[in-house]
């Protein structure tokens, strides 16, 4: 292994450390542990996630504490806003390449950093859908099943709800039809 590989590696495990609150600096930690405890006087949370954000722009965590606060709040604008960070910086930590060709079986079962880009991408799908963006929708997931072929985090079922939609049933029946997947990729007029 080269340099720059070991490099990339070092990069990425730092990354992966990052996305279950590793290295998150105490102060930080401390902002966003003080918004929490603010739930209900939203107008004096934000500005705390805010400024754990820009004490720590890099860090997944504080964007994850905006797009909850957005996301729960129902300022679904706002928690998209958040979700397209998180996305960036997932982006940047997997490097250039990443992408090019789908990741393997065992990465996206298995690796953080893959796992948190692509559920990422799983949630800005659902933001798209719930704010009527469906072309956006679309896109994220034909790139979520490009690079989730086996389905592993149940996008399969997002793009069933757009293609229920697209075919007017805008809502899922409470039993679902006959042979309804739960689960996968499944062309959707051969599920119903």
């Amino acid at each position: 292994m080269n340099a720059a590989d070991r490099d990339f590696e070092a990069a990425a495990a730092a990354f992966a450390a990052s996305v279950i609150g590793g290295a998150l600096p105490p102060a930080v930690e401390a902002l966003i542990a003080q918004a929490g405890a603010l739930r209900d006087r939203p107008d004096e949370a934000l500005p705390l996630l805010e400024r754990a954000r820009a004490l720590a722009p890099q860090h997944p965590v504080p964007v994850i504490a905006i797009y909850r606060y957005h996301f729960y709040g129902h300022a679904l604008v706002q928690a998209r806003a958040a979700g397209e960070d998180a996305l960036a910086i997932a982006r940047t930590a997997l490097g250039p390449d990443f992408g090019d060709v789908p990741p393997a079986d065992e990465a996206v079962r298995d690796d953080v950093a893959v796992r948190f880009y692509l559920f990422t991408l799983k949630g800005l799908a659902y933001l798209n859908l719930r704010l009527g963006d469906l072309d956006e929708a679309r896109l994220m997931l034909g790139e979520l099943r490009r690079l989730d072929p086996k389905d592993h985090l149940g996008g399969g079922l997002l793009s069933h709800v757009l293609a229920r939609h697209d075919s007017g049933e805008a809502t899922l029946p409470a039993e679902g039809p006959a042979g309804y997947p739960a689960r996968g990729w499944a062309d959707f007029r051969k599920a119903v």
